[in-house]
């Protein structure tokens, strides 16, 4: 496994105000895993099994409600905007996709159902800023709709890697082709996700592409 950071890309050469206000809006691993992130029970189930349904590759990001027993119920799949990483973009968009999939949660006194997010990019499995951004993002949007903030995994050509936490593996990759719904041997793929409105439909791929 590679440890440190990957550099910055050009793309993130801005003004000084406006890369301080960025910078703010992103989180490090340290900060990640001090915020006591919940840990899946088994991650390579639930990577398996948003693979599989959503099929991503890079700059693609698969956001995952999962509920108190760790069963998927609902999820969306969207392809992030070429520009600059920035948190207040990432918690937005995935705000918005939330919404778009499963109620919120902001009258319960403490989160049952916690949001996952799988982003599959290019590069290794080092942290980048990217990450950070997304991670921010992440927290902010769960706190908004009332979800307990879960676990943020990359998917790279190298395999899969829940960062914060050391754990993953070599495939699925975003090189691999997605298994069948039917033949992932995870509780995920057995799941039929519920919509905004509560009810149940047969199983789809939500996303925006």
């Amino acid at each position: 496994m590679t440890l440190g950071f990957a550099p910055p890309t050009a793309t993130s050469l801005r003004s000084p105000s406006e890369s301080a206000s960025r910078l703010a809006r992103m989180l490090e691993p340290a900060e990640w895993t001090a915020a006591g992130i919940p840990l899946l029970r088994n991650p390579r189930e639930v990577v398996s099994g948003l693979h599989s349904r959503h099929a991503p590759t890079p700059a693609t990001a698969v956001l995952a409600v999962l509920d108190h027993e760790e069963r998927l119920a609902a999820s969306a799949s969207f392809v992030r905007r070429p520009a600059p990483a920035d948190g207040w973009e990432f918690r937005n968009a995935l705000l918005a996709h939330l919404r778009r999939v499963i109620p919120h949660d902001l009258r319960r006194r403490a989160p049952v159902r916690t949001a996952v997010l799988l982003y599959c990019r290019e590069g290794d499995e080092r942290w980048t800023e990217e990450d950070g951004a997304w991670m921010w993002g992440l927290r902010d949007a769960c706190t908004l709709h009332g979800l307990r903030c879960g676990a943020y995994i990359t998917l790279t050509r190298g395999g899969w890697q829940v960062l914060g936490e050391g754990r993953g593996g070599r495939r699925p990759s975003s090189d691999s082709s997605p298994l069948p719904i039917g033949e992932v041997p995870a509780e995920l793929g057995r799941l039929t996700p519920r919509t905004a409105s509560g009810a149940t439909e047969p199983l789809r791929r939500a996303a925006a592409r």
